[in-house]
């Protein structure tokens, strides 16, 4: 199965035009933030080959992460880890997909987020989908630029915090990543709620 534009043809034929795709990528790692992207494509010019970006590889995501740029309006949006802390996983990724659909140049009437619940405090109109970044192609595009942009701030991370492996592992728990916890100790930029790491602190 290949995403397609059905979602929004229904939406459109419900009267809605500027029609949104959500997703979030980071809920898992035990560093960084969690990212989220809001796309809104033309249906004239949807790029070929859209997918959920982790059946993607690198190579071909950022292809198509340029390839959105230039026909979509797109916003990135981040909920920090110190908001991570202080709500919850969940919580802070609806946060940041909420900054990501405030951030579009044009605002939407409707959108597609993927997963099964409405982000607290969103105004507009919301469906969600299960597993939408692989059946919706503006899901699809969203998932492609919240995975490219949080990458680029992990690679970034790497670089000054050097040994944790972030550059490869994006922050999630590898083998790498908990002996360099073990030997290095936890940096700001790691989730102390999440359980290895809270566990390393209490141990300290």
């Amino acid at each position: 199965m290949k995403p397609d534009y059905s979602f929004e043809e229904a939406a459109h034929a419900r009267g809605f035009n500027r029609i949104a795709g959500v997703d979030e990528v980071g809920r898992g790692p035990l560093a960084g933030p969690v990212t989220a992207a809001a796309v809104v494509l033309d249906p004239a010019r949807i790029p070929d080959g859209l997918n959920d970006s982790k059946k993607l590889s690198r190579k071909r995501r950022e292809f198509l992460h340029a390839m959105i740029l230039a026909v979509a309006d797109v916003s990135v949006a981040h909920a920090s880890v110190e908001e991570i802390e202080e709500h919850n996983i969940l919580r802070a990724s609806h946060i940041a997909m909420v900054r990501a659909l405030e951030g579009l140049k044009t605002p939407p009437d409707y959108c597609l987020i993927d997963g099964t619940m409405k982000p607290r405090g969103l105004a507009l109109p919301v469906e969600t989908i299960i597993g939408g970044d692989a059946r919706s192609v503006s899901i699809s595009a969203a998932s492609i630029m919240a995975k490219i942009c949080r990458d680029y701030v992990m690679l970034s991370l790497a670089q000054q915090h050097p040994g944790y492996g972030w550059e490869t592992n994006m922050g999630y728990g590898s083998k790498s990543h908990m002996l360099a916890l073990q030997s290095l100790g936890v940096t700001p930029h790691h989730r102390r709620t999440f359980k290895p790491v809270h566990k390393m602190l209490w141990q300290e």
